[in-house]
């Protein structure tokens, strides 16, 4: 486990160093001209949207093609409004604790190579069944803890969280489990797992990424084949039929 941190952190120092330079290409203008908009709903202790994060969605930053995406990170999840700006957690109190830590970490860094380093490392600890010890983040990336704290107990991070709800709650499709992934305005479903060729598909661009030049249609295939499609489900955590229904014509196409 600790030499999991340690890569997991080593990757996080050269995300934050190597990532910082501004580009200075034709290409890398030609990318952020037509970058392709990626949304995820997703809750802090549901153990699936961590090990995306963790596994998956970190590996946009590592192939680079965080160069043409746009990406949105929502810690609602399957929460629940109670009424006078009040909400529950699908899996208690110390998810809201994070689910807010986390919108407050969006908020006092801007910058995405910034709060996804904080939001990736909480959430190793959550996949490591340690998210408890969530607040030795701050020392490991050099962050100073001050303004996320500032931001939780000044009860702002609530505000951040309601508005996540409202957003979250807006969903068309509305989503059904998390993690939700979306792709220029449409939801992946049970294919979570394989966004990376929605988003090459998706890519309108002349410059073809690299991390692209070697997917085809075969590949989003491929992967609805040999998915195990786990989340957490909303309320009562149990597939509706239309997912079911879904599903079972991914795997016969």
């Amino acid at each position: 486990m600790a030499s999991h941190l340690l890569i997991a952190f080593s990757f996080l120092f050269c995300l934050l160093v190597c990532t910082s330079s501004a580009p200075n290409s034709a290409a890398a203008t030609s990318f952020s001209s037509k970058k392709v908009r990626l949304d995820l709903y997703y809750e802090s202790l549901c153990p699936y949207c961590s090990n995306f994060i963790v596994n998956y969605l970190v590996k946009i930053f590592e192939n680079g093609l965080i160069s043409v995406v746009d990406l949105n990170l929502v810690p609602w999840g399957n929460a629940k409004f109670r009424g006078n700006d009040t909400f529950d957690c699908q899996h208690g109190s110390d998810e809201c604790l994070l689910n807010t830590i986390e919108a407050c970490a969006i908020n006092v860094w801007p910058d995405l190579n910034k709060h996804f380093s904080f939001i990736y490392c909480v959430e190793t600890l959550v996949y490591e069944k340690n998210y408890r010890q969530w607040e030795t983040c701050f020392e490991k990336l050099g962050f100073d803890p001050a303004p996320v704290a500032e931001c939780y107990s000044s009860g702002y991070g609530k505000q951040l969280e309601l508005k996540y709800g409202a957003e979250t709650y807006a969903l068309k499709p509305p989503h059904e489990y998390v993690p939700w992934v979306v792709v220029d305005g449409q939801p992946l479903y049970e294919d979570y797992e394989n966004f990376i060729s929605y988003i090459c598909k998706a890519y309108k661009g002349t410059t073809v990424p690299n991390a692209c030049s070697n997917l085809s249609l075969k590949t989003i295939l491929k992967g609805k084949e040999d998915t195990q499609h786990q989340v957490c489900y909303r309320v009562d955590e149990t597939k509706s039929t239309a997912s079911k229904i879904r599903y079972s014509a991914s795997i016969l196409l």
